[in-house]
């Protein structure tokens, strides 16, 4: 899955670049031994300092001087790279703002009061209470792939089905609609306008047809309780901030686990001596999905940021209203942080406190739903190779999907033994 560091880094970097997109673990890599804050292009063309070394990264999504939204620069008016792109695939004006001003793209106050009205569900306790149902849907599911033909592909029969399922149980999206959030979600990371935008327009009515219906019959799970605090107190939370809300914690909450599944397994396939250590102690499995978050996480470039005030960092000067763009892929294989980064291995363990990478955020916004993948990718990856003791990959080459910022693959196929 990684490749040498040969090679030199591109002279004005890119995200859009396809050899960064297709080598991100090589070509942020020859990136970051090139300096610690790189002058390049962010995906509309806009001029971006990408931070690539751990300590940079650490303290650019930490610090409050770096904002998520372009509207909380003070003093000058700063075009949101973000609205840019959003634009450029098509996205109607009408729907724009359910894309745009997300809990991912928000500041200070507005944060803290979306974040706490959904935290309690995402907390180390409730998570831990879920367990048993995740593991349930799981064994169901590797129940179906024994018995479909073989090679089974691991990305649609597992990787997506467990977590997309366990979100939607939770928020409250029925069996016979999950079908659809794959497609539309699937439609957002390939970005192509001729999918994306009627899937944006598909996405909005479903979210509203369903608010309500919680109205006229509540219910008991995530969805009717952000309506009833909508109700009760509008001025926590407005009617798009709903809708908003509700398509953020469905899209994030499947589409990364999904692909901490699938490039996990791999990983592990195509380095038989880390999972022979998993199959004699699984007790290491814990550790070792955040040693595939750091090694292979799905999640290469974290949402872009803006600078509130002139900064010093890694030696430039970076101005208020220019755009940050933390790359976390360069991050978690800094050999600043990690003895032998490229080096797959399940031991590893973090030197100080907390997880000891970055591929879930870090700072106000780190991932919300963190524990709960880790659990879903712990549960399936295990539950998987148990239940299959001589699990093999059926091809040699793995298919990745195209997209800058994304480790995804099109498809795993294995064979089941």
């Amino acid at each position: 899955m990684t490749q040498p560091m040969t090679g030199t880094a591109p002279a004005d970097p890119d995200i859009m670049d396809p050899g960064l997109i297709a080598d991100p673990v090589g070509g942020y890599g020859r990136l970051r031994e090139q300096g610690p804050v790189v002058r390049g292009r962010a995906p509309d063309g806009t001029p971006a300092w990408f931070v690539t070394r751990q300590a940079d990264v650490r303290a650019v999504l930490s610090d409050p001087r770096f904002v998520n939204s372009a509207r909380s620069v003070p003093g000058v008016d700063v075009d949101s790279v973000r609205d840019n792109l959003i634009e450029q695939i098509g996205i109607p004006p009408d729907l724009v703002h359910y894309f745009a001003d997300s809990i991912l793209d928000t500041d200070g106050a507005d944060h803290t009061r979306l974040r706490k009205l959904v935290s309690r569900t995402f907390t180390v306790r409730r998570v831990t209470e879920l367990r048993p149902r995740v593991e349930e849907i799981t064994a169901a599911l590797l129940d179906r792939m024994a018995g479909l033909p073989q090679p089974v592909d691991l990305v649609a029969e597992l990787a997506y089905p467990l977590p997309i399922t366990v979100i939607c149980e939770l928020v409250g999206v029925a069996e016979e609609d999950r079908p659809a959030w794959r497609r539309w979600g699937s439609a957002f990371v390939r970005m192509e306008p001729r999918t994306v935008v009627p899937a944006a327009r598909e996405m909005v009515d479903h979210v509203r047809e369903q608010i309500a219906r919680r109205r006229a019959e509540p219910t008991d799970d995530l969805l009717a309780a952000l309506v009833h605090v909508q109700e009760e107190d509008g001025d926590r939370l407005g009617e798009d901030e709903l809708v908003t809300m509700v398509i953020t914690l469905v899209m994030a909450g499947h589409e990364t686990t999904a692909h901490l599944i699938g490039n996990g397994a791999l990983a592990l396939l195509t380095h038989p001596d880390q999972l022979e250590l998993l199959r004699r102690d699984p007790d290491l499995w814990p550790g070792a999905i955040h040693e595939l978050m750091r090694w292979c996480s799905p999640v290469q470039i974290a949402r872009m940021r803006y600078a509130a005030e002139d900064v010093e960092l890694g030696g430039v000067t970076i101005r208020r209203g220019e755009v940050v763009q933390p790359v976390l892929v360069s991050s978690n294989h800094d050999p600043r942080e990690y003895p032998d980064p490229e080096r797959l291995d399940v031991t590893r363990r973090p030197a100080g406190r907390g997880e000891g990478h970055v591929g879930f955020g870090h700072g106000i916004h780190y991932c919300l739903g963190a524990a709960l993948a880790r659990q879903e990718g712990e549960v399936a990856l295990r539950a998987l190779v148990e239940r299959f003791p001589r699990l093999a990959l059926a091809e040699d080459r793995p298919e990745w999907v195209p997209v800058p910022g994304i480790r995804r693959l099109a498809r795993l196929p294995l064979r089941l033994e």
